[in-house]
């Protein structure tokens, strides 16, 4: 079987050597998965860079997307460090809960939100007509719909890339959903 040590600081190139560096300083540590994407020399520089674009989704909103994708993804290690984020952006439990379950009870526009990211997840991009409608319907642009989709694929980026080296969760583990995405 094959492992995937997490590199340390003194096992990656001087570049990412430096991006180590950046990320101790505004996030405190350097999360494993991010550690993990230093094995390329480019990889983790080209990952932050389109992660941090510019967006038209504010942070909660991304979050929504984000917990939605990696439930369906089944991504322990960016559940977890989702749900640790989407605390920090003021959700509730129940509310991280529904938005992992890809829906919102409590505001209809998250609602659509999450729908769509649970739904283009799980299609593909083949979004069903009735889920788009819904998403235009609840107060989203084309703007919003092409960012939710970027934000749909750095999210998977990370999901496949946790998925096949499961390199260990250096977040509080987010506990699984009590009965599966139906």
């Amino acid at each position: 079987m094959i492992t995937f040590d997490v590199p340390k600081h003194e096992d990656v190139s001087e570049n990412n050597q430096a991006i180590f560096d950046n990320l101790k300083k505004s996030v405190g540590f350097v999360p494993n998965l991010f550690a993990t994407m230093a094995n390329s020399e480019n990889g983790l520089k080209n990952y932050l860079d389109f992660s941090n674009a510019k967006s038209s989704l504010k942070a909660k909103e991304k979050e929504v997307v984000n917990l939605a994708v990696s439930q369906v993804n089944n991504c322990e290690y960016c559940l977890s460090a989702h749900t640790a984020v989407a605390k920090m952006n003021n959700f509730t439990e129940e509310e991280i809960i529904e938005f992992r379950q890809g829906k919102s009870s409590k505001d209809l526009k998250l609602d659509a939100l999450a729908r769509f990211a649970r739904n283009i997840t799980e299609n593909r991009g083949r979004t069903s007509p009735e889920v788009l409608e819904n998403f235009f319907n609840n107060g989203w642009s084309k703007e919003n719909l092409v960012d939710a989709i970027m934000i749909a694929g750095d999210k998977t980026v990370t999901n496949y890339l946790n998925n096949t080296t499961r390199v260990p969760v250096d977040f509080p583990i987010a506990q699984p959903l009590e009965t599966e995405l139906v």
